[in-house]
């Protein structure tokens, strides 16, 4: 409970934060500047789907650890898995600043050439901090393996907080540039988790397992990957699904259509991220009471969960009904959303919310084939089904494949939740 609501207390923050991040930054770059940040930005984003799924491989190998009382083995996962996240990462970002010198942006995001210089520029500094954030974000993942989320929320809304405050700083002393966006806003939360991750593995309980060399076992490597690869092969699939979503809409419709979808979907995502306070926790209560073989538990959470999922389908509607004054006091006119983006939008994070109940049990379980199967069908025909949709419904119809993807989910992940926790489970749904 003590972590539920410190979770709830720094996501608060963090969610108050965030939408004054986007009020604020698209003041200081404007709607149309801001449409490519959050479009270049979201690029560098699948940067974190390339740590081979190490971060959630080494999240259940280490619950499954503590959970069998082995300290020793613990601390081996936590020295490994820091070495080869940043073995990875290093190879990642030479990768990607090679790269870079032969994309031109503008033609891929479909915008003036006006922007090819700083677009490179802006690419090389998130890249470099999305890397480091790779590295020094294993420390969060790491606490809620621990069943300490509300420490890591802490730790991501401070940095929320620090970004904050350094964008309205730079709102009164320089004019609009996504240079000092990029660098101030990827590179102050990697500091903040760094200090934070220095003092904890320094002067608190976590010293004892912090990362050394000596204890780096390259066995356990193949021991976190084949697990955690099979998220990789996943995440994948979820960035042909979710993550080209910005990218459809900049070329089909335009940059500032971009900031419209991401002004709504942040406004409907609050509801969203409130569900995911509660929801991120069972992951790792999951693998530990999988392992203990506690299914009247794990039966009596899941129903607590859908109830309290029920439950936010009013909070939904009351945030539809009153978004149009939202959006006003939010951003001012600045940007126009329609009730009909809004409306899909809601279903869209509602869908989401239900199928990542289910997921995050089965994923902290481990047996997710089904999933990965679903996301890889999906993912083959989601570019040229979202291209259709938002070309005959506009900026709306980009939510349809996503909505319809996270439903299917939601479907599977319960037949197969209920058969697992009945222990009767079997073939496919037990892989």
């Amino acid at each position: 409970m003590h972590n539920i609501l410190l979770s709830i207390g720094a996501k608060g923050v963090s969610i108050v934060s965030s939408l004054l991040l986007v009020s604020v930054t698209i003041d200081y770059v404007n709607p149309t500047r801001y449409g490519i940040w959050l479009t270049l930005s979201q690029i560098i984003g699948w940067i974190g789907f390339f740590d081979l799924g190490v971060g959630n491989g080494f999240r259940n190998r280490f619950a499954e650890a503590k959970a069998n009382g082995n300290l020793r083995l613990a601390r081996q996962y936590v020295s490994t898995a820091y070495f080869a996240i940043t073995a990875m990462m290093v190879i990642v970002l030479a990768i990607l600043l090679v790269c870079n010198h032969y994309i031109d942006w503008t033609i891929v995001l479909g915008v003036s050439n006006s922007y090819k210089e700083e677009l490179g520029q802006v690419f090389n500094i998130l890249s470099c901090f999305f890397c480091l954030n790779m590295i020094v974000n294993l420390f969060s993942t790491l606490l809620t393996a621990d069943q300490k989320p509300g420490q890591s929320a802490v730790i991501y809304s401070a940095g929320q907080l620090a970004s904050l405050g350094v964008i309205l700083l730079l709102t009164h002393v320089t004019d609009g540039s996504l240079l000092n966006l990029a660098l101030y806003f990827s590179g102050i939360p990697v500091i903040v988790t760094l200090v934070a991750s220095a003092y904890a593995f320094l002067f608190t309980r976590y010293r004892v397992i912090r990362p050394r060399f000596s204890e780096v076992r390259v066995g356990l490597i193949k021991d976190i990957l084949g697990l955690g690869l099979r998220f990789f092969l996943i995440y994948l699939c979820m960035i042909a699904i979710f993550q080209v979503m910005n990218i459809v809409i900049s070329r089909e419709i335009g940059a500032a259509s971009v900031t419209e979808y991401n002004v709504a979907y942040r406004y409907f995502n609050v509801l969203y991220s409130v569900m995911l306070i509660i929801i991120t926790p069972f992951w790792s209560a999951f693998t530990d009471a999988y392992t203990k073989r506690d299914f009247t538990w794990m039966r009596t959470m899941v129903k607590n969960l859908e109830k309290t999922w029920a439950l936010s389908i009013a909070a939904g509607v009351v945030m539809l009904a009153v978004s149009p004054f939202a959006y006003r006091i939010w951003i001012g006119d600045s940007v126009s959303i329609s009730l009909t983006l809004s409306a899909w939008l809601l279903v869209f994070v509602m869908t989401q919310a239900l199928s990542n109940i289910y997921m995050y049990i089965i994923n902290g379980i481990g047996f997710i084939r089904i999933q990965f199967v679903t996301y890889l069908l999906f993912a083959l025909i989601s570019w040229p089904a979202m291209t259709y949709s938002c070309r005959t419904f506009g900026v709306s119809g980009i939510v349809i494949v996503p909505t319809v993807t996270y439903l299917v989910q939601a479907v599977l992940s319960k037949i197969q939740v209920s058969k697992l926790l009945s222990n009767n489970a079997a073939g496919w749904w037990r892989k």
